[in-house]
């Protein structure tokens, strides 16, 4: 049995990079500031997906991001480790969307797409902690949906059975295909690139990329093989390929509303050694509470 398999991923900034330039003024994220990488967990879906298509010849691993042009790098990196293409959602009424705007575009990305028999990503991404996108998708393309998968375990025609971490243990849990699944961090980390990969698709570029390399009338490179290489052209799609609404795309379809930041910045000026002691950690758990550190 062959499975088309969506991969939903983004690129994140690095918060382990966090410094006293990492945010911007008004609370925001200086992205600048901060190298991008793969989100960590959308890793551990990815390596899932592969599985799958190493135990079911024929399948296919489809990689769905949405960002700025420089998201084609989340695609690339898929691309490099066995997935089989992508498309990256990138359009200024994108900007600033909630967990609800995001679920949104992602969902009319799949209907597009059109075939689809799972669609797992990453429990939460770390520029975010909100784990609310997956099952959002969920919801929108009226999907079942496992949270908190460790390993797939089992697919056939229209079933599929997942061990998925709960409190206190884990639990085997069967539900219907298509599917949503969100990955656990706990779940096996993702294979490195593949050489041979890396070799083919090292030249893929997107729209946006191709545009910045040749905006000063500099020639693209090897554009030849551009064409005579389809699968090197990352797709870029526009709200309006998606049939997407503007207006619930971005910050015109995000409810949610900041109403206070406050920028804490961790600055090590001292140092404290504590034994392992009840009472020595209490009294350290108490000195974090005082201090609004935790809690």
């Amino acid at each position: 049995m062959s499975l088309k398999i969506v991969v939903l991923a983004k690129q994140v900034p690095d918060t382990r990079c966090v410094g006293k330039d990492a945010m911007n003024a008004d609370g925001t994220i200086n992205r600048a500031a901060l190298p991008a990488i793969f989100n960590p967990e959308d890793l551990n879906a990815l390596e899932q997906a592969l599985r799958l298509k190493d135990t079911h010849p024929g399948s296919t691993v489809t990689i769905l991001t949405m960002g700025p042009g420089r998201a084609a790098e989340v695609i690339r990196e898929g691309l490099y480790r066995g997935a089989d293409n992508g498309y990256l959602l990138t359009d200024r009424a994108f900007a600033g969307a909630d967990t609800l705007a995001t679920s949104y575009a992602l969902a009319t990305a799949i209907r597009k797409i059109g075939e689809y028999d799972i669609i797992i990503g990453g429990r939460q991404a770390i520029d975010g902690d909100t784990a609310q996108v997956g099952p959002q998708v969920a919801e929108k393309l009226g999907l079942p949906q496992v949270t908190y998968v460790e390993e797939i375990q089992e697919v056939r025609e229209n079933y599929i059975r997942v061990k998925r971490h709960i409190d206190g243990g884990v639990e085997t849990v069967e539900g219907p295909l298509p599917i949503v699944l969100t990955v656990n961090g706990s779940a096996a980390p993702c294979r490195p690139r593949n050489a041979k990969l890396v070799q083919k698709y090292k030249r893929a570029l997107g729209a946006q990329e191709k545009a910045a390399i040749t905006k000063d009338g500099a020639a693209l490179p090897y554009a030849e093989l551009y064409e005579s290489r389809p699968y090197l052209n990352i797709v870029e799609w526009s709200v309006a390929d998606v049939n997407g609404d503007t207006k619930q795309c971005g910050l015109s379809g995000s409810p949610t509303k900041v109403k206070k930041i406050e920028n804490i910045i961790f600055q090590a000026k001292e140092s404290k050694t504590i034994t392992g002691s009840d009472a020595d950690v209490e009294n350290l758990i108490v000195e974090l509470l005082a201090n609004h550190t935790i809690g």
